[in-house]
């Protein structure tokens, strides 16, 4: 444990060492309900103020608990009093300054973050927003998105994608006071990562973004596995995006989600159908995919492929089915919507020697790569 938290305090402090210090408000623990949380200091020193005069240094070793009291907030630094208020903010006064939290409630967690955290009653639970340096956040979301011990162009890769989508969605909590939440509805977050390679991959591309043709961030869709095809958008979301086509791709064929196979019995699937509206036989059940369709198609009877994936759980759409006997095996390939970069083809163009630009390229479609000064706000349409 020791020697985790100063390889976290050694990597933060090369971060913030290297970048200007524009900041990103992230809400943490979105998909939770915390009812309490002890917030901790690992490095540095924390100012806690409560707007009503009581105001407390946070040194190592102090805990700090929170909960919610009523409609406000019920706050005890270590061996001193209660204090009820309506939001804390706990500011690092060193500018290296790295906390623990720990939440309570039907999941206890327990993750560490650098920079300030904020907190404020929100109906019946807690939120608690992290305020902290933009390629820190970038770091952590490399690391919660696309894992460890990966090659560094991958790295590299995953880090301006997870760049671009926080410029283009900056301001999608913005009513709510913080930039993004920490859960697939923006991006995957876990706090601060020590992981060396995944730190070094967002120093190396700090401000780069990709553009679209119309020099706005663009839509950084991607996905685990495109089975060797990837789907255009408007396949999935109906929309069309001109950097996301159709692209074959042969980089994943070989990789662990390129396949997969499920059996189900035959009545269970001519039921489904027939609740769908399907009134022919088992002879018109077999259906093949030699290149992604967006319709499942017996006779004259069509299913949108999305349908049949969400109701029967599968990996992808891009499946054909076959009677066998009293069973229907669906044959599928790829993990996920396959719209925009494959992940597991983009570890393998890595591993090949393309650099990341090189990968970027290949996945989206007349795109550019460019550098930003993150202190200057990005405009959007």
């Amino acid at each position: 444990m020791y020697f985790r938290t100063f390889l976290w305090i050694t990597l933060f402090f090369l971060i913030k060492g290297n970048s200007l210090s524009a900041q990103v408000r992230i809400r943490i623990f979105a998909n939770q309900s915390p009812e309490s949380a002890i917030f901790s200091v690992t490095a540095g020193e924390y100012e806690l103020i409560t707007f009503s005069g009581n105001n407390w240094i946070v040194k190592s070793g102090t805990l700090v608990a929170i909960s919610k009291f009523k409609e406000r907030l019920a706050v005890k630094v270590m061996n001193d009093n209660t204090v009820v208020c309506d939001s804390v903010l706990l500011a690092g006064r060193t500018g290296r300054d790295i906390f623990s939290l720990r939440i309570f409630g039907n999941t206890p967690l327990r993750q560490t973050y650098s920079g300030d955290l904020q907190c404020l009653p929100d109906l019946n639970t807690l939120m608690f927003i992290n305020i902290c340096d933009i390629e820190s956040y970038i770091a952590g979301v490399v690391k919660s998105e696309g894992g460890s011990g990966k090659n560094p162009e991958y790295f590299k890769t995953q880090a301006v994608i997870a760049r671009t989508y926080m410029y283009r969605y900056m301001e999608k909590h913005a009513a709510d006071h913080f930039n993004l939440c920490d859960n697939t509805h923006c991006q995957a977050f876990n706090g601060l990562t020590g992981d060396s390679m995944i730190i070094k991959a967002a120093l190396d591309t700090r401000g780069e973004l990709i553009l679209g043709p119309d020099t706005l961030p663009i839509i950084a869709a991607f996905h685990s596995n495109c089975g060797g095809e990837t789907a255009p958008s408007e396949d999935v979301w109906l929309t069309p995006q001109p950097y996301l086509k159709k692209v074959t791709d042969p980089h994943c064929l070989a990789s662990r989600n390129a396949k997969w196979s499920l059996t189900r019995n035959i009545d269970e699937w001519t039921e489904y159908l027939k609740k769908s509206g399907f009134t022919g036989d088992a002879s018109l059940l077999n259906f093949s995919q030699i290149t992604r369709s967006t319709d499942y198609k017996a006779g004259t009877f069509s299913l949108p492929l999305r349908q049949i994936r969400n109701d029967f759980n599968l990996r992808s759409t891009f499946f054909s089915v076959s009677v066998a006997g009293d069973s229907v095996i669906f044959k599928g390939r790829g993990y996920g919507h396959g719209v925009g970069l494959c992940q597991e083809g983009a570890m393998e163009m890595a591993a090949k020697g393309f650099n990341y630009r090189q990968i970027i390229g290949f996945y989206y479609t007349n795109v550019r790569i460019i550098t930003i000064n993150p202190l200057i706000p990005l405009k959007g349409d």
